[in-house]
């Protein structure tokens, strides 16, 4: 090999090391602060807020596709391990919850080719959309204007917001958080009770204990 050669080859050889070395503590720091807390969400709204995004087929989708249902809308990005962790329990809450009303909807916040990629690894059975920068912007519609995810809004079948959960969610707590909104739907509580019994029954709850980034 020439030496101008050896000078090319050992440039890209260090440029490929930067651009790796950059890849891999940007995601280490996405995934730290995806776990961080304890998370707040400010201004939440009254009511769902209204967007569109992709699905995976590239189809544009409105979440009012879904009007007259209960959501549960996740927001969540593949490098998020946190994010990563919650799909079985949203998966088998789908399952469950569908017949009763409910709808799991995932909004992605990441690249559209990566969230393809992975839901090809990982089954998720629930709708998904995905967006960037408009990710973002409807995240930011729901009060939360950190790159903090995961969380998830909670909301009756009338569209209007109870909660926003911020973090990963455990069964027991969204098992609680779904129980006050089947009575809002049935009549039993307004939305004012609703809150202060969600936060009264996860105050309720026991502990539950930090995990890592995985």
């Amino acid at each position: 090999m020439t030496k101008p050669l050896r000078f090319l080859f050992l440039g890209l050889v260090l440029l490929g090391g930067a651009v790796l070395g950059f890849y891999v503590y940007d995601r280490e720091q996405r995934d730290s602060a995806a776990a961080a807390g304890p998370l707040v969400a400010t201004k939440i709204p009254d009511t769902r807020p209204v967007f569109s995004l992709k699905d995976p087929e590239g189809r544009v989708r409105s979440i009012t596709e879904w009007d007259g249902k209960s959501l549960m809308v996740n927001f969540w990005a593949t490098w998020c391990a946190p994010c990563r962790r919650e799909i079985p329990l949203l998966n088998a809450l789908q399952t469950e919850y569908a017949p009763r009303g409910f709808e799991v909807i995932g909004v992605a916040v990441d690249f559209h080719e990566d969230v393809v990629a992975f839901m090809k690894e990982v089954p998720v059975r629930y709708p998904v959309l995905i967006g960037e920068q408009d990710g973002l912007d409807a995240a930011g519609a729901f009060g939360v204007n950190t790159m903090a995810f995961p969380f998830t809004a909670f909301t009756d079948r009338q569209g209007r917001i109870l909660t926003v959960h911020m973090g990963e969610i455990h069964e027991p707590e969204a098992r609680a958080i779904l129980g006050v909104v089947e009575r809002v739907n049935a009549g039993e509580l307004d939305v004012g009770q609703a809150r202060t019994a969600i936060e009264q029954a996860l105050a309720a709850l026991p502990k539950t204990p930090a995990t890592g980034t995985g």
